[in-house]
């Protein structure tokens, strides 16, 4: 119930950033001179933006797939599909997206997926997702320095946060991949010193040791599969570029959408990356306002004042709320579904009984 009030309160505060952001951003201007100005946009370009954002999210799906068949599991691309915008979903309404990879493990457990291969799935996602985005920012940051510190204006600081968050999870994910025994015991020691202090008690502490206890586990089979499928994390890396280049393109089509240029492709795509690797370990839910912000200072120089804020509207549109959308409609009916599958099962047993 606590979960449930959670995350309706996280997608309430998701659209009134939404609704404010328009405010802000068209404060002085008529509702028919945003249409208009929205209108501007080439339906084309903006279609081939729209394409993206859906190859972004199928990406993980392949990532998931080849995977599983790794496991010796066939499972339908479809399937895999509705994965990856349920955890998508649950990311973009959770703070610092953790929600979404549980949820996405809970609807691979209803399909007859071991937990521990799903957490090795989930794993591996997590780390090539982060490291292709800080091998990027650093690769864009190298040979694109001065436009970068061009663009980055007031928000340069939390540029180089970001980037330190996001190193020091990913060195977290691989101590734990790679030394999982070293890693447990400097948290089971955390852990020890919560407990000692009062912090933490009772079911809470017993919680805690068991779940270090299931991580100690599942990132030992892990270790083991890195070192036995040395080719197959290169693949998997490989993806991950793909996938993550597919996001960061569609501010590029939305460039384009409104005739403009002289900002080349990869330009796009470097300030792109630079807002994610500020905003993605911030936590808020979806990194709501502050992903506006940035793209306003980062990109102000770049659409210019005629353009920015409808390139805004339409960028995020196009790479948060449509995808949120679509894995709304997802979850609920694979919500659905497991009801009636449940009930379907109930019914059976009782006439099994009878």
């Amino acid at each position: 119930m606590k979960k449930t009030a959670l995350y309706i309160f996280n997608v309430l505060f998701i659209a009134s950033i939404g609704v404010l952001t328009v405010n802000l951003l068209f404060k002085d201007r008529e509702l028919g001179d945003i249409l208009d100005d929205l209108s501007r946009a080439d339906m084309g370009w903006l279609a081939l933006g729209a394409v993206f954002s859906l190859l972004f999210v199928a990406g993980e799906s392949v990532i998931i797939r080849y995977m599983l068949g790794m496991f010796r599991m066939k499972t339908p691309f479809r399937r895999c599909l509705k994965y990856s915008f349920i955890g998508f979903f649950y990311s973009y309404i959770t703070p610092s997206s953790s929600g979404g990879q549980p949820a996405q493990m809970y609807y691979m457990k209803k399909d007859g997926i071991k937990l521990g291969h799903s957490s090795l799935i989930m794993v591996m996602i997590t780390i090539a997702f982060k490291a292709v985005l800080i091998v990027l920012g650093i690769l864009f940051f190298l040979f694109e320095r001065e436009f970068v510190l061009e663009n980055a204006g007031g928000y340069l600081w939390l540029l180089i946060v970001g980037f330190i968050i996001t190193a020091a999870y990913v060195a977290g994910l691989l101590l734990l991949l790679l030394k999982p025994k070293s890693a447990c015991r400097l948290i089971n020691g955390a852990v020890g010193l919560l407990c000692r202090i009062g912090l933490l008690k009772g079911s809470k502490k017993q919680k805690c040791f068991a779940r270090i206890v299931r991580l100690e586990r599942t990132y030992t089979e892990g270790a083991e599969y890195i070192k036995s499928h040395g080719g197959a994390v290169a693949r998997i890396f490989l993806m991950t570029c793909v996938q993550r280049f597919f996001c960061f393109a569609v501010t590029w089509t939305v460039y384009k959408s409104f005739g403009l240029s002289g900002t080349s492709f990869i330009g796009l795509v470097t300030v792109q990356t630079m807002i994610s690797v500020t905003v993605e370990m911030l936590p808020l839910p979806g990194a709501a306002g502050i992903t506006e912000a940035c793209f306003m200072v980062m990109f102000g120089g770049i659409f210019g004042d005629g353009f920015v804020r409808s390139g805004l509207l339409l960028s995020r549109g196009l790479t948060f709320y449509l995808i949120l959308l679509i894995g709304a409609a997802v979850t609920f009916t694979a919500h659905l579904r497991g009801i009636k599958k449940q009930e379907a099962a109930e019914v059976c047993q009782r006439s099994e009984a009878a």
